[in-house]
């Protein structure tokens, strides 16, 4: 018998796992009320990957580069060519200067994460 100082008791802590297992394994939110849903970026909303802040080259750019291309792509993506990132883009609705930059890049490329394909497009760093 456990003898800590839990709020909870055993049975309350197995009732309240079970409640959150559809919630963990489906990595969606799974609530009836919506409301309770955050809201998905609107179309209006100012490209985060190219902002003013920080400026090509620098270390903020850089952050937002690798961020976009995280809610873009999966880390199942990599490694991959830069034609191979591009089409992963477009198949993922991804922004259309993201994706421009992604092509412009060196054809033949090869990238092994997001990290190295994020320091390609902010300037090398």
């Amino acid at each position: 018998m456990q003898r800590g100082s839990d709020r909870l008791s055993v049975h309350r802590d197995d009732e309240m796992k079970h409640e959150l297992r559809g919630l963990l394994r489906s990595g969606h939110p799974t609530r009836v009320e919506e409301w309770h849903d955050p809201e998905p970026a609107a179309d209006d909303d100012p490209e985060v990957w190219s902002g003013p802040v920080g400026g090509l080259g620098s270390p903020a750019s850089l952050e937002r580069t690798r961020l976009e291309l995280a809610r873009h792509l999966s880390r199942h993506t990599f490694p991959a060519k830069t034609g191979e990132v591009a089409r992963a883009l477009r198949r993922n609705n991804a922004p259309g200067g993201l994706i421009d930059a992604v092509a412009a890049l060196p054809h033949g490329e090869r990238y092994e994460n997001a990290q190295q394909l994020a320091e390609a497009l902010a300037g090398g760093e």
